[in-house]
């Protein structure tokens, strides 16, 4: 059930469940760098197994770290801004590409907000460096029916924070933006994104304008695409 209906399973049936330990292996045997994202769970159950939750947080730095793992391939995430705080204070070397998760969704009830110019401006004042926001956050659609850089975008860059951003290829784009849900909610009438090839305009604005550190995907072909033919890395 973790597959889209949208995507193939013919691979499905081989998966195999890694530990963090035997991922990081994985990652340093393929020769890539490492995204961990510190999950939120129940507290009775983090605290029963880790302690607290700065002692939860910890333990994910520890495993990097018995590996041998140079803090300048990690960048730890987490929705939950104490978490990237603990990082920034407690394993500064770490905490220094720490990435702060805006969980920001207008379509849930109550709708989740974006932060206010000031609330960016503090928790680059508390030092965070890099802000996480999703894809719709970061773009609209101006009048002409072009995806520009939206407001936010505007006064996180301002703010002096990196962006990275989430998630590419998120859900099925067959009819469009204006039926593709969350992820493509920068276009709701579908002006600029009619068909999947779309999309290449909204991830040419998110690194070309925006400026994006690194943007994450769950199928990787369309963004590898893009970045090899812009030289990008």
């Amino acid at each position: 059930g973790g597959t889209a209906s949208w995507r193939t399973d013919l691979y499905t049936g081989r998966g195999t469940l890694l530990t963090l330990r035997e991922s990081i292996a994985l990652n340093r045997r393929l020769g890539v760098k490492h995204t961990p994202e510190l999950k939120s769970g129940n507290p009775a159950r983090i605290a029963q197994v880790f302690g607290s939750q700065a002692d939860y947080a910890q333990a994910m730095i520890d495993e990097f770290k018995r590996a041998g793992v140079s803090p300048r391939d990690v960048w730890p995430q987490s929705f939950n801004l104490a978490d990237v705080l603990y990082w920034i204070e407690h394993e500064p070397r770490f905490g220094r590409q720490a990435v702060y998760l805006d969980d920001v969704d207008p379509t849930v009830n109550p709708p989740i907000p974006r932060l206010t110019p000031a609330e960016v401006a503090a928790i680059h004042e508390q030092g965070v460096r890099i802000f996480a926001p999703p894809i719709p956050a970061l773009l609209t659609v101006d009048p002409s029916g072009e995806i520009v850089p939206s407001q936010y975008a505007h006064d996180i860059r301002a703010a002096g924070l990196d962006i990275i951003t989430w998630s590419f290829e998120r859900s099925k784009l067959r009819r469009g933006a204006a039926f593709g849900g969350f992820y493509y909610g920068f276009d709701p009438q579908g002006l600029a994104v009619k068909k999947d090839s779309d999309m290449y305009k909204a991830l040419d604005v998110l690194a070309q304008d925006v400026e994006i550190l690194g943007i994450f995907s769950d199928w990787p072909a369309t963004v590898s695409y893009y970045a090899s033919c812009m030289d990008l890395k």
